[in-house]
């Protein structure tokens, strides 16, 4: 099968840093084709209209995935931009990262603390999680403190304070798992398995989740609902 991954464009080592990660997750059974798009979400402090903007791109991007033949497409990122929509406009499944983590959660634990860039992301990316329904199973959301373009830089001390954030929610609130709620942070710069080890819980991340489940609801044949996403010819 073959999965379609829209990624937007990063400077220099950052964009094959990413590729790579993704990559990763190819196997024997699972193609990876990556769609690229002009636009990025490589910003200091991010708001929430640029997410908005781009969701347009990216519903472009899942429509040539479709045409290129891909079973399903995955965007990069959790901000998980122009999901909903896309649904509507492909025959294809789309797979949001933060959903994919929020639907994988519940099998390997009952609850979750969410750990994103930054302080200043916390409304949005709970209202995200919201969306999903899944608000009553996130114990807490902490930060790991940098902005998504000064991480490269300071990869030591962000992980530093990823575990003491993570140690935090585990200990304070109870969290039995951790969700990264920024690629950047974890897998590109941390490994799940290896952040699972230490921590002693399971690190559910948004690059390898979205993917396989993505090959799973091809496997099973299994599409959008139009009962659900009607698509635009219907409405």
């Amino acid at each position: 099968m073959k999965i379609g991954f829209v990624i937007g464009t990063y400077p220099g080592e950052e964009q094959e840093r990413r590729e790579r990660v993704v990559r990763s997750y190819q196997s024997p059974e699972v193609e990876i084709e990556f769609i690229r798009l002009d636009g990025t979400v490589y910003h200091h402090q991010m708001a929430s209209s640029t997410a908005e903007e781009l969701a347009t791109p990216f519903h472009r991007a899942y429509q040539q995935a479709e045409q290129n033949g891909c079973d399903a497409v995955v965007p990069l990122g959790t901000l998980d931009l122009g999901v909903q929509g896309g649904r509507s406009l492909v025959d294809i499944p789309v797979v949001g990262p933060t959903e994919a983590c929020m639907r994988l959660v519940p099998l390997v634990a009952d609850n979750f603390g969410a750990i994103c860039y930054h302080s200043r992301y916390f409304g949005f990316m709970s209202r995200l999680v919201r969306s999903y329904g899944m608000a009553d199973r996130m114990v807490g959301i902490e930060a790991s403190g940098f902005d998504l373009p000064d991480i490269a830089a300071n990869s030591t001390v962000m992980r530093d304070n990823f575990l003491f954030s993570a140690r935090r929610l585990i200990t304070d609130k109870g969290a039995q798992s951790i969700v990264p709620l920024g690629i950047t942070q974890c897998p590109v710069h941390m490994s799940s398995i290896e952040l699972s080890e230490e921590l002693g819980v399971p690190v559910v991340e948004a690059i390898g989740s979205p993917i396989r489940l993505a090959a799973t609801l091809v496997s099973l044949g299994l599409k959008t609902s139009r009962a659900c996403w009607p698509s635009p010819d219907a409405i």
